[in-house]
């Protein structure tokens, strides 16, 4: 037990007690305890009480627990603080620039339990508009947030993205190298990493290691290879083999084995991946479809699907603005959308139910319908804006207004916000009732889930997807980087059931569009195609089925 393990403790009490609204003296002097102690040279382990409290700031109260925490490594206040907070709001507590009592807050007055809630929390703009936050401490809290989760054994394929395309092309400008491509997870677009993968085609190893020594900002962790935090597997070959070599990097056993089962003979000098899926009399196999799921059959049946491109969106409808927390107008968001060539805006600010994201009362439903209703008279022939609404799915399975007001929306994103801590049995009982509402137009990131920070709740996917084939509904597929909600691994049974895919960026800000590519990212690697996304559709095919829906 060393004086820092001391510090620690005593600092954790401090906190905690802080968090739950303890004696500011008490708090005060366990604090200076903790600075003083983390100072001194001289282990304090094996000293008697009364050496103990002849130690300057230390005093008879705090001694007692020092001598408690050398036999027990805690004491017993300390453990039923532990006990009276959740393991998720300790993990809060980490983050640096946010103190105890902003803590109490987080948890107490927003709900969030988990690093994971307080990170999309802060994506949705929430924590900026609680008072003593501000946009600056929502940003430093994210910076804080990405860093933790950057360091740990996991990661989001967004965040990784930008990070690997940097590295890779500072590799391809290299003296020793011949090529080089991302490959492994990362090339396949899995939504969750355990690092980057590069295959370098080389003819002198020896020369390009040093060179990359040199230049690139590699760093070592326990025999690990770490870019930016991230860890890094370094393949090499020669420039002859690479096709081939890339093939085997890139896909997982099952497919790769299927594939040289099919060539007539050991070859490796393939001059491209093409080469070789024709080798095998088949056609090519994108990359993000490797995972041995039936892909290899479909190529030989001849069914593999054309994959939708990101050029074919033709508008977001899962969107908010300042009517609820949103950063920017309607009108705001819907100039971006025509400049970057949509044809149409969905809103769907939040429902009634969300106070804590300013969801809109029945009163300011009509108010904000009569601002769309005004800004598509001034954008008439050129653009649409579609007046929907993000409606939150009530404990019930009811949804949060009346009919009177439900037909109101051109559509319905159904959600669930509240109460995600359910079994299978009420998850799906909630969710099958609001599939079945005839006002629900788009079942919106049906798991709840927030990848790596917080899992979703239980449901049985086949029969959500079978119920909303029932009943005409949509099924989102969220493009927020941290949901990536409905799992790619069920978009071919929706489209074998003929539910159509929405890719939504779920956008609170003009900025959040941008999350449209990884939408289209994990679309992809579903098997998703273009007359299976609907808002890859056109606007008379949007505004028909809307029409429709209504009826």
């Amino acid at each position: 037990m060393t004086n820092s393990n001391i510090a620690d403790i005593l600092k954790l009490y401090a906190d905690l007690s802080e968090l739950h609204g303890g004696n500011s003296f008490k708090i005060k002097s366990f604090a200076s305890a903790s600075f003083r102690i983390d100072k001194i040279s001289e282990p304090l382990f094996g000293k008697s009480m009364a050496e103990l409290e002849a130690i300057e700031g230390i005093g008879k109260t705090i001694a007692q627990k020092i001598n408690e925490i050398f036999t027990t490594d805690s004491f017993k206040e300390l453990t039923e603080l532990i006990d009276a907070t959740p393991d998720g709001v300790r993990e809060i507590m980490r983050i640096k620039g946010i103190g105890p009592k902003k803590v109490a807050i987080i948890w107490k007055e927003m709900g969030v339990e988990s690093i994971g809630e307080l990170l999309y929390a802060c994506k949705e703009n929430r924590l900026a508009q609680f008072k003593g936050f501000g946009l600056k401490t929502q940003e430093a809290v994210i910076k804080q947030i990405d860093f933790m989760f950057a360091s740990a054994d996991k990661f989001h394929y967004a965040k990784a993205y930008a990070i690997a395309q940097n590295l890779i092309q500072n590799i391809r400008d290299l003296e020793f190298v011949e090529q080089a491509e991302l490959t492994g997870e990362i090339r396949r677009k899995l939504e969750i990493l355990t690092g980057i993968d590069l295959l370098i085609a080389t003819t002198d190893e020896r020369s390009l290691r040093d060179e990359l020594e040199v230049e690139i900002a590699f760093e070592m962790d326990e025999d690990k290879l770490l870019f930016q935090g991230y860890p890094v597997r370094l393949f090499t070959c020669l420039p002859n083999d690479f096709a081939y070599q890339l093939f085997i990097t890139t896909a997982v056993e099952g497919h790769i084995s299927k594939i040289k089962m099919r060539l007539p003979e050991p070859k490796k000098d393939y001059s491209t991946e093409l080469e070789i899926y024709e080798t095998a009399g088949l056609p090519f196999v994108a990359p993000e479809l490797r995972e041995d799921l039936g892909e290899v059959e479909k190529a030989q049946d001849g069914k593999l699907p054309q994959l939708i491109e990101y050029s074919n969106l033709s508008g977001p409808l899962h969107n908010h603005s300042t009517w609820s927390d949103g950063l920017h107008s309607i009108e705001t968001m819907a100039m971006y959308c025509l400049n970057k060539g949509y044809q149409y805006l969905g809103m769907a600010d939040h429902s009634k139910s969300a106070f804590y994201a300013n969801g809109l009362s029945e009163e300011r439903v009509l108010l904000q319908q009569k601002e769309i209703e005004g800004l598509n008279q001034k954008l008439a022939g050129s653009f649409k804006i579609f007046a929907g609404i993000e409606c939150d799915i009530l404990y019930d399975g009811n949804l949060d207004y009346d009919t009177d007001i439900l037909k109101t929306f051109d559509y319905v994103v159904a959600s669930i916000h509240s109460v995600l801590k359910m079994n299978e049995e009420k998850a799906m009982s909630r969710l099958m009732k609001a599939i079945e509402n005839p006002y629900t137009t788009i079942l919106g990131h049906p798991t709840g889930r927030l990848l790596l920070m917080r899992e979703g709740y239980p449901i049985n996917h086949h029969k959500i997807i079978d119920a909303c084939a029932a009943n005409g509904v949509i099924m989102e597929l969220n493009a927020n980087p941290y949901r990536l909600d409905m799992d790619w691994r069920y978009i071919d049974y929706a489209i074998n059931k003929g539910v159509m895919i929405s890719i939504n960026p779920d956008a609170h800000e003009v900025e959040g569009f941008n999350d449209m590519f990884y939408g289209i990212e994990v679309a992809r690697k579903g098997g998703l195609s273009k007359e299976m996304c609907f808002n890859a559709q056109s606007l008379a095919f949007i505004e028909n089925h809307f029409a429709n829906k209504r009826k």
